[in-house]
């Protein structure tokens, strides 16, 4: 299959890979890019400037915001809240939104918070809940909030 888009969805892009299933009440914005083998639940947003690897796995509830890459193999647990803009204020937008990287193989728990601007390292693991406020090295597991070390991923 090429790939299947549910009929209660609003998918405006065309960038998307072979065997990428997204689901109902999804909306999808029409400069997204998103990689071969995905799950995009239902009630998922994805903004313009956002690209998805390969392999991902978004649970339900999830915004991805403009300035947001997910790099492939990477899980995305239901309700996680990204942010791109580290000072927001109705109808006044900043020249250039915040990037944030969650590099391949990383976890992200249900409802954490991924502040604009950090970089969450390689098969790095979040705790469901858990606020992340500055960078997370590769191989590590944080939680709590604010976000921080519990032990090392072997």
């Amino acid at each position: 299959m090429k790939y299947k888009i549910h009929t209660l969805a609003d998918v405006q892009t065309e960038n998307i890979g072979e065997d990428t299933v997204i689901w109902q009440f999804c909306i999808i914005l029409k400069e997204a890019a998103i990689g071969k083998n995905c799950n995009i639940n239902c009630h998922v947003f994805i903004e313009n400037d956002v690209i998805i690897g390969d392999n991902v796995t978004i649970k339900p509830g999830v915004q991805v915001w403009d300035g947001v890459t997910l790099e492939d193999n990477v899980f995305i647990g239901p309700n996680v809240t990204f942010t791109n803009d580290l000072f927001p204020r109705s109808k006044q937008y900043p020249s250039e939104f915040s990037r944030t990287l969650i590099r391949q193989g990383a976890s992200i728990g249900a409802n954490a918070t991924i502040i604009a601007g950090n970089t969450i390292g390689e098969n790095a693991l979040i705790g469901a809940g858990s606020v992340v406020t500055k960078d997370v090295p590769a191989n590590e597991v944080w939680a709590g909030n604010p976000a921080k070390f519990l032990r090392k991923i072997i």
